[in-house]
């Protein structure tokens, strides 16, 4: 009977040990997705809110954080998102922004600058954007070492470092070209960007060469989380009413919403990490596509085409139901 047991309890630790080997599926039984974060963090807020949902899908163990990159290069943007890695028990994850004279710099329009206050008031290592290295070299990097296909890059601002990775050439950790290395290593692009079926949206024109670059060149899967479908998801009033203290979310989204949001900010970044993750269903419908700019200022248009590289999401589930999830996200706290 000891013997019995003996095997019994041997089988079992290596089930056990097999399952914990297999870093690729994550709690729910599905695929882990390997994410970069690519963000603008700091003229709107949004982004805070997306990253907060971000780290509680990386606590239920549905994505493993490769990289937050910012695509602007104002100085106190990196200092924001290592302090929101910090307070998620994240401080190691990578960093980069764009280098150069013309890399978007842009502050905050906010009166209560919080890409102020979250810096002086909550922990973190960097203290300045130009500190970290250049997010093209991060990503040639970390893509380099990843699996073919295995890689879903998630953009919430400009495509500026995502236009110098497709133009970069052969370096150190590679000896492919951007457009190659990412067609070999990226699963596919998902992206908070245009107006649909036209539009002027700001992660667009801001930055348009680099827009049109990635609009034309980029070799994998593009979809869109367009203006028009983070505009109706207004979410923070809850999470300012939690009882909790020292959060950088909750500051952030007191300072902000304190000043005109009274219903609640616009989720235009948190739509395009949720969709990263979780896939378009059940919450989006999409249609398959091009996307294209119409002029030198960023305007941009839609046509439908089975054929198409990009997708577009449209609306599926009921808007209060979306708000309601994504707000439910915000509001996780660090696991201990």
């Amino acid at each position: 009977m000891k013997v019995k047991y003996a095997v019994f309890c041997l089988l079992l630790l290596c089930f056990v040990v097999c399952v914990g080997c297999n870093d690729k599926t994550g709690t729910s039984g599905k695929q882990v997705v390997n994410l970069i974060l690519d963000t603008d963090l700091g003229p709107d807020y949004d982004d805070v809110g997306a990253m907060a949902l971000l780290h509680a899908l990386a606590d239920s163990g549905e994505v493993t954080i490769l990289a937050t990159l910012s695509s602007n290069c104002h100085e106190m943007v990196v200092p924001c998102i290592d302090v929101l890695n910090t307070y998620f028990g994240r401080p190691d994850i990578p960093l980069g922004a764009p280098k150069g004279e013309n890399a978007p710099n842009l502050t905050t329009w906010h009166k209560d600058k919080w890409t102020e206050y979250l810096p002086a008031h909550y922990p973190h290592k960097v203290q300045a954007t130009s500190d970290v290295p250049d997010a093209v070299s991060v990503y040639r990097q970390l893509l380099s070492k990843a699996d073919d296909q295995s890689v879903t890059i998630c953009t919430v601002g400009f495509f500026t470092n995502l236009a110098g990775l497709l133009l970069s050439q052969g370096d150190i950790y590679s000896p492919l070209n951007g457009e190659e290395l990412v067609k070999q290593k990226v699963k596919r692009l998902v992206s908070m960007a245009g107006g649909f079926p036209q539009g002027y949206e700001f992660n667009v024109y801001i930055d348009t060469p680099a827009s049109a670059v990635v609009f034309s060149k980029w070799p994998t899967e593009i979809v869109f989380s367009g203006f028009e479908i983070g505009e109706k998801i207004l979410t923070g009033t809850s999470v300012i009413e939690m009882d909790v203290e020292g959060s950088p979310v909750v500051d952030t989204y007191r300072l902000c919403l304190a000043e005109g949001d009274k219903n609640g900010r616009m989720s235009w970044d948190q739509t395009a990490v949720l969709v990263s993750i979780k896939g378009y269903e059940p919450y989006y419908n999409v249609e398959r596509g091009r996307i294209a700019l119409t002029d030198e200022k960023g305007s941009n248009n839609w046509t439908a085409d089975e054929n198409g590289n990009h997708l577009r999401l449209i609306e599926k589930m009921p808007i209060q139901q979306v708000t309601a999830l994504i707000e439910n996200y915000m509001k996780h706290q660090p696991m201990k």
